[in-house]
C-alpha cells in the first residue's frame, strides 16, 4: 500500500488560519460510509445524526504551553524547544531548533530571575532523528507554573498569529494537561451544545490521550506498512470503562470525537478484545490504515487532514479510501476549511 494513494491537491486558501471562536460558524460534511452519500450541513446539525443511547467519546487532554524560546548557555545563540511528551519526572522528549547546533551535553536556558540566573534550564541527554532530543530540566519551584509563565501554545506552523486567549486552543471539556497539540475535532463543541446533546439522550464519555507530534508527522516512507508511529500516553477511567461496556451491551453507537479518541478506543479494544473493558492506562503507538477492522468506534467526527498523513489513512480505514477522497474533493469544491481550525466531517 503506497503513501501516494492518499495524496490530493489542496489549495492553500482552504487552510484555516483563524481560531474557531473568531468565526461565525463551522460547517459539517456528513459521509455515509456504507454508500458514500454526502450531505452538507452546519456543525450544530450533528445533533440530528446522534441518537438517544449513542456514546460520544471525548479526549479530555489539555495542551501544554509547550513551546519555549531561550538561549544556549555557552554561546547565547537563540534556541526553540517544543515539548512532546514527559518520559518520567523532569525528563522529556522534545524537538529543538536549530537541531544541528544543539547536541548532547548542551545546556539551554529559559527566562531570567532577579539575580540574572535562568528560571528554567534544560540539559540535552540524548539525540534522536529530525531534531528530537531527550532533555532533563533543572529549576527551582513548581515546573508547571514556570512552564505556564514561560511557554507559548504550540500552534501548528501554518498559523502565523499568536493567540490572545490560550483557551481557544483547548476544548471546553479539557481536563488533563499533557498534550503537544489539541484534539482539534473537539474545538467545535460548546458547553451549551454538549448539554443539548445530553438532554437528547446522548452520553458523554471522557478518555485521555496526550497528543504528541508523531501523530501529525508526514509519512516519510513509500510503503505505509513501514511507517512507525510514536507512542502516546492514554488513560481510561473506571467510570468511562463502564460507559463503554454499557454502550456495547445496549447496541448504542460509540462515536469517536477525533482521531485521537478513535486511536484510544481501538487500543482499548485490542487490549480487552471480547472481555469487559476495565480502567487502564499506558502507551500506544497503534497505526490504523485501510485493512484494519475497528473493534470499538462505530462512527467518527473529525476535521479535514493533511494529504498523505496517517490521519487521512485512519479515516480511510473506517470509511474506505475512495469514499474519503471523494468526500475531500467535495469539501474542496465547496470550500470547506481544512486542518486544526477548519470545518468538520462526520462519518456514520
Amino acid at each position: 500500500m503506497n503513501v501516494s494513494d492518499y495524496d490530493f491537491d489542496l489549495p492553500e486558501s482552504l487552510i484555516a488560519q483563524t481560531p474557531l471562536l473568531e468565526r461565525t460558524s463551522s460547517r459539517l460534511l456528513v459521509l455515509d460510509r456504507r454508500n458514500g452519500k454526502i450531505e452538507h450541513r452546519a456543525f450544530t446539525d450533528l445533533a440530528d445524526y446522534l441518537n438517544p443511547g449513542d456514546t460520544l467519546v471525548l479526549n479530555d487532554t489539555r495542551v501544554l504551553p509547550a513551546r519555549l524560546f531561550g538561549v544556549k548557555a555557552d554561546t547565547g545563540a537563540k534556541v526553540e524547544l517544543l515539548l512532546l511528551k514527559r518520559i518520567e519526572g523532569d525528563r522529556w522528549e522534545a524537538l529543538v531548533k536549530p537541531g544541528k547546533r544543539v547536541h548532547t551535553g548542551a545546556r539551554l536556558n529559559f527566562g531570567s530571575s532577579e539575580d540574572a540566573s535562568p528560571l528554567l534550564s534544560a540539559i540535552v541527554e540524548d539525540e534522536g532523528e529530525m531534531g528530537a532530543r531527550t532533555i532533563r530540566f533543572e529549576y527551582k519551584g513548581i515546573f508547571n507554573e514556570l512552564l505556564d509563565r514561560l511557554g507559548q501554545m504550540p500552534l501548528p506552523p501554518y498559523i502565523k498569529e499568536s493567540l490572545s486567549d490560550r483557551e481557544r486552543y483547548q476544548t471546553v471539556y479539557s481536563r488533563n494537561e499533557g498534550s503537544a497539540a489539541a484534539p482539534t475535532a473537539g474545538l467545535h463543541f460548546t458547553d451549551s451544545f454538549l448539554e443539548r446533546l445530553q438532554a437528547n439522550g446522548v452520553k458523554l464519555c471522557p478518555i485521555t490521550l496526550h497528543v504528541g507530534l508523531g501523530t501529525f508527522r508526514p509519512v516519510s516512507v513509500n510503503k505505509i506498512e513501514e511507517h512507525e508511529m510514536h507512542s502516546e500516553w492514554y488513560s481510561v477511567s473506571e467510570e468511562s470503562a463502564k460507559l463503554l461496556n454499557e454502550a456495547r451491551a445496549s447496541g448504542g453507537r460509540i462515536v469517536a470525537v477525533g482521531t485521537t479518541s478513535a486511536r484510544t478506543l481501538e487500543t482499548v479494544g485490542q487490549r480487552f478484545q471480547d472481555q469487559s473493558i476495565e480502567a487502564c492506562s499506558g502507551w500506544t503507538n497503534i497505526f490504523i490504515y485501510p485493512g484494519y477492522e475497528f473493534t470499538m468506534a462505530n462512527a467518527l467526527l473529525t476535521n479535514f487532514h493533511l494529504p498523505k498523513s496517517t490521519l487521512v489513512m485512519l479515516v480511510s480505514a473506517l470509511a474506505g479510501r475512495d469514499n474519503v477522497l471523494n468526500a475531500y474533493q467535495e469539501a474542496i469544491a465547496h470550500q470547506y476549511r481544512f486542518f486544526s481550525f477548519g470545518d468538520a466531517m462526520f462519518i456514520t
